[in-house]
């Protein structure tokens, strides 16, 4: 569950990091329909400064039914000491992001994808091995800097083995910022 919220943070949070026009929205919309939107978009706009990037994300909340407390906090605290990750957008990046920069699969579909005016806000619902993944992403971003925060329910049911955990739910804080010219060791 964490690869694949990290997959999806790292698609999502590079568009939203400028807040420049026009306004992508989506209902009841595929991840190729959403991606389809921001690549016609993209033609007019960039959607981040080119540049190298600071990602650095942690979990606010994590639980799950049986998980002690201690899981939980270690796993914060795994996270927190992760000095963040360094990513270069180069000029073609930023003017057209590529339609496979989304993540899910056909089995995922936007309940809603709005991203303007500085915000960004997002519902995202999957099924994936038998199981629901209802994903959130809420945040604000400025040319430079962009701030997250996203939300994974999952509910594994009646298909979660016996002894596993039937559902769980993770609040990851993502927060970027610009921090210079691309460089050898980010290119």
């Amino acid at each position: 569950m964490l690869k694949h919220a990290t997959i999806v943070l790292m698609t999502v949070v590079p568009l939203a990091a400028c807040n420049s026009s026009p306004t992508i929205e989506a209902k009841n919309a595929t991840v190729a329909e959403v991606a389809e939107k921001v690549d016609k978009a993209g033609a007019v706009v960039e959607f981040l400064r080119p540049g190298k990037w600071l990602n650095k994300a942690s979990i606010v909340e994590l639980s799950a039914p049986g998980m002690p407390p201690e899981v939980a906090d270690n796993m914060k605290a795994m996270m927190a000491k992760k000095p963040g990750t360094e990513q270069c957008m180069k000029e073609g990046d930023v003017r057209k992001p590529k339609t496979d920069f989304f993540a899910g699969n056909k089995n995922c579909r936007y309940d809603h994808f709005k991203m303007g005016d500085g915000v960004i806000d997002a519902k995202m619902r999957c099924t994936i091995g038998g199981h629901t993944q209802l994903m959130t992403m809420a945040g604000d971003y400025k040319p430079d800097e962009y701030h997250m925060t996203m939300t994974t329910e999952m509910d594994r049911g009646a298909s979660a083995p016996a002894g596993a955990m039937g559902s769980m739910t993770m609040k990851m804080r993502v927060d970027g910022k610009r921090t210079g010219e691309c460089d050898a060791k980010t290119s």
